[in-house]
């Protein structure tokens, strides 16, 4: 008897390994996919603008970095003695305007270098509800808390969000035509929207990467979501909130991911450096007995084993200060 209903997912013809760039940009969704990257020694640069939920204005974070354009000083506010800029997450602030605004453009150039570089961009869509400041227009990545009535809230088309992608596509692949772009859909809901409002803004989401991936060449989408709603569709699956996936969840996830991108020397390696990391984490009774001892010296032959092709370093130091000279305590 089956209790959750799995589906295929088909496995990509361009393959992840353990040398690939990956970059990953959107929704908190991003930074749980990235983590899991790097935790696996994947050169990933995660989320480098922060959390930022709407399409379109990660479309147009992304196309700023690429053309490094100016940044919007008309989108610079200050709120309770410091300063924020409603194009980024409220993680970029600062207490002075202008080295605001410096640490912003460097932000841009360094993006716009490693998009330059990136092997796999994964974008995160968190909703399709945008906020468009009444002043100059134009949709904002975060209010920062600002009043309501300096906003208008919108349902992004699908047209809209096709064609924001649109000019990116054509940017990044003038820059880098390696490029692979790989779309999904946040599975974490958006209560505050209601239930009702956030199914419509899922549905937008998935019916505009639906299209994505007919119209260009090197996007496809991965069932992030889908994953979530059918395979785990049960409240254990969530954190306390009923609003996020908990680490059984998103485990899961990142292994169906994995399957269906990963090539099978990073497969392989994942697994073998999975059973490091359990030998890394094993706290013993007694560090000192003659067991554990041998027990971390052979862990720090693994170590030294895959130091050529990732970086452990951390770990070996880790590991080394926990080995106890043969005759410390004679």
């Amino acid at each position: 008897m089956n209790f959750s209903l799995n589906f295929p997912i088909e496995p990509s013809s361009t393959k992840i390994n353990l040398q690939s760039n990956i970059c990953t940009i959107g929704s908190c969704f991003a930074d749980v996919v990235g983590n899991q990257l790097v935790e696996n020694k994947l050169k990933a640069t995660v989320n480098p603008f922060g959390t930022v939920f709407n399409p379109i204005s990660i479309f147009k974070l992304l196309n700023q970095s690429l053309q490094n354009t100016a940044i919007n000083e008309k989108h610079i506010l200050e709120n309770e003695g410091t300063y924020f800029h409603y194009d980024f997450h409220s993680q970029n602030n600062n207490l002075s305007k202008n080295e605001l605004q410096l640490s912003l453009e460097k932000l841009q150039i360094e993006v716009g270098e490693k998009l330059q570089k990136t092997d796999f961009l994964i974008l995160t869509l968190g909703t399709a509800f945008a906020y468009q400041l009444l002043e100059t227009k134009n949709y904002v990545a975060n209010c920062h808390k600002m009043p309501a009535n300096l906003f208008r809230k919108d349902l992004i088309h699908v047209k809209h969000i096709c064609q924001e992608f649109e000019h990116f596509y054509k940017k990044i692949k003038e820059q880098n035509p390696k490029i692979q772009i790989i779309l999904t859909v946040s599975p974490v809901r958006h209560t505050k929207d209601g239930i009702p409002e956030n199914q419509v803004s899922k549905s937008i989401l998935r019916a505009a990467c639906h299209y994505l991936c007919l119209d260009f060449e090197d996007v496809n989408y991965f069932p992030s979501y889908e994953i979530m709603m059918d395979e785990l569709r049960d409240y254990r699956f969530y954190e306390a909130d009923l609003i996020h996936p908990n680490q059984l969840a998103t485990d899961y996830i990142f292994k169906r991911f994995s399957e269906t991108y990963f090539d099978q020397n990073l497969n392989d390696f994942i697994a073998n450096f999975s059973k490091i990391k359990n030998d890394f984490n094993h706290r013993p009774f007694n560090e000192k007995s003659p067991q554990h001892q041998k027990f971390l010296k052979s862990l720090l032959k693994k170590l030294e084993d895959i130091s050529t092709i990732v970086d452990v370093e951390k770990e070996k130091e880790a590991v080394l200060s926990r080995i106890f000279a043969e005759n410390s305590d004679k």
